[in-house]
């Protein structure tokens, strides 16, 4: 039997891991990891707040105290930044999203045993968990979930019969399995329900009265043909700096606010007197209408033509020198000679970053550089070629929006003389 060994730190998965490379779930910093794979808490262990966490696979982290839940966080971005040997010139302390701000969630629903149950997947699993309580979503969206199972009921009893049944059958109903996207905009809870259709005056009658009764912002469906809007009492938008911005269904937006003016800020600061920027995989402008002014025009790039459009006509409603490009960047990156025009670059990629536009970057004049990131292990590929290149890292910022997930999010600067 393993000897009783003390656990040292939080592996990029979740997992705690021991000197000689035991790995424990569940365990803190400062646990004891036994022999028979026991662990006892030490005192970086704290209970975690939800009735869910073990089986939801929406948090691996509950069991951690501030200081290690923080520790976590900055050492993902720290360990990306030193695996290519970056040399960041300063790591701000990391800033973690509080309990219950996460303003979007995708929850999937499924009927089961002749319920329904609405929930998110088990950790590597294809179970889903029953969701009564969360202590990551903004409570108007919590708020919700049950109204929503009930009213999911209502949909399924009013669905029609299968092909050859008849009334008062048993089992008739198709089964139930949808996707539910929902979104904190400025008018309320925005609703999206995806694989489900109103068939029928009964099922149209009950999605209207859920949206109105709950004071819905808007609730779409999509039965699989796009996105149908049912109700939406008035244009739904999101504040990006002080512009609001109409707000596609299934648009990207940063999941905490905090973290969208953390970000916003930091950006900013870094490219305080530059006249001119590129903001590239731009979205609905969140980086481009925090920087927007009268000293600083940016080009607004982004290849999902709602967030173009909604982009776009913000910036003409505010009057604001945001100038929005349809462009898909993978594809099509912007070439040196065209990202010459410009004095800065800000480019907030997904996951999978952004190796050709980063090549592009390289092979410019552009001498700052501003990189948002919700993958580090990309950011640090991308952010070497970069240093190849002649910049170097100034300023670096972990920051963990998904709570208690490790799912870690940084900005970072790069100067180049």
């Amino acid at each position: 039997m393993a000897e009783t060994e003390e656990i040292l730190r939080i592996a990029s998965k979740g997992d705690g891991v021991t000197a000689s490379g035991r790995f424990a779930w569940g365990a803190a910093p400062g646990d004891l990891l036994r022999g028979d794979g026991t662990l006892e808490w030490g005192p970086h262990h704290v209970e975690p707040p939800c009735k869910h966490f073990g089986r939801c696979g929406g948090c691996q982290l509950q069991q951690l105290d501030e200081p290690s839940l923080t520790q976590f966080v900055e050492a993902r971005v720290a360990n990306a930044s030193s695996s290519h040997d970056l040399g960041a010139l300063e790591i701000a302390p990391p800033h973690l999203s509080p309990p219950m701000t996460r303003r979007r969630a995708s929850l999937r629903a499924e009927s089961s045993g002749g319920r329904i149950v609405i929930g998110f997947r088990e950790a590597k699993s294809h179970r889903l968990v029953e969701i009564e309580e969360c202590h990551v979503l903004a409570p108007e969206l919590t708020a919700l979930i049950g109204p929503l199972r009930r009213l999911l009921i209502v949909m399924g009893k009013a669905a029609p019969l299968k092909k050859g049944g008849r009334p008062g059958a048993r089992h008739q109903q198709p089964r139930m399995a949808v996707d539910i996207e929902m979104t904190l905009a400025e008018q309320g809870v925005d609703v999206g329900v995806k694989g489900l259709t109103t068939e029928g005056l009964a099922a149209t009658e009950a999605m209207l009265d859920f949206a109105q009764r709950h004071g819905l912002a808007r609730l779409t469906m999509d039965g699989g043909y796009g996105y149908e809007t049912v109700w939406e009492p008035e244009p739904v938008t999101v504040r990006l700096g002080e512009v609001s911005v109409p707000l596609p269904p299934g648009a990207f937006l940063q999941a905490t606010l905090d973290a969208q003016e953390l970000l916003s800020a930091a950006a900013r600061e870094w490219l305080a007197g530059a006249a001119t920027v590129a903001d590239l995989f731009s979205g609905l402008g969140t980086f481009a209408f925090a920087l927007a002014g009268p000293q600083t025009k940016v080009l607004a790039a982004e290849a999902a033509r709602d967030a173009h459009l909604a982009c776009k006509a913000a910036a003409d409603r505010a009057q604001l020198p945001v100038f929005a490009m349809h462009r898909d960047l993978f594809r099509n990156p912007l070439q040196p000679d065209e990202l010459d025009k410009f004095a800065a670059v800000l480019l907030d990629p997904p996951r999978a970053g952004a190796r050709e536009q980063v090549e592009a970057i390289a092979a410019s004049s552009i001498g700052r550089v501003v990189y948002i990131s919700c993958n580090p292990s990309s950011w640090s590929r991308d952010a070497a070629r970069l240093i190849e290149a002649g910049f170097r890292l100034e300023h670096l910022r972990p920051v963990g929006q998904f709570r208690w997930s490790t799912h870690v999010e940084l900005a970072s600067y790069f100067v180049r003389d």
